[in-house]
């Protein structure tokens, strides 16, 4: 004999129940897994503007001078045809690295404020002179 409600299964209120408290976690990891690639794209950003600028100082006391603005930082991987011509240039970078987000790094120079360049990520949003850019210049303060 079969008994009302013995059936194996579940109820509509404990698929609700479960549904909630899979929201509930899912609205706990989400944002830490988000925030944590974030941080990930700024460190990685960091890591390369660092690289970066050692690979322009050696460019530097091997040449007497930084690449300039139109040379760019190709001149890190492949010899300047623009002058000036580096008379004891090498390579210094197998290749240019870009930030986090899969973006070209900005090179000028000379650059503002009696700098000899500026180099710096457009940061997440892309998009130069906003907040979010990250410079080379500040990279000691943990900007």
């Amino acid at each position: 004999m079969k008994r009302k409600g013995s059936d194996s299964g579940f109820t509509l209120i404990e698929l609700l129940v479960v549904i909630i408290i899979l929201g509930l976690l899912a609205g706990i990891v989400i944002p830490r897994v988000v925030g944590r690639v974030d941080q990930a794209r700024m460190e990685s950003t960091r890591i390369q503007l660092k690289a970066l600028k050692g690979a322009l100082e050696q460019f530097r006391m091997d040449n007497g001078f930084y690449p300039t603005t139109e040379q760019g930082l190709r001149a890190l991987v492949e010899k300047p045809e623009v002058p000036p011509i580096p008379k004891r240039w090498h390579q210094y970078l197998d290749e240019l690295p870009r930030d986090g987000w899969g973006n070209e790094f900005v090179y000028l120079s000379p650059g503002q404020s009696g700098r000899p360049y500026e180099l710096f990520s457009l940061g997440p949003d892309g998009i130069e002179g906003t907040e979010d850019d990250i410079s080379v210049w500040n990279l000691a303060s943990g900007e």
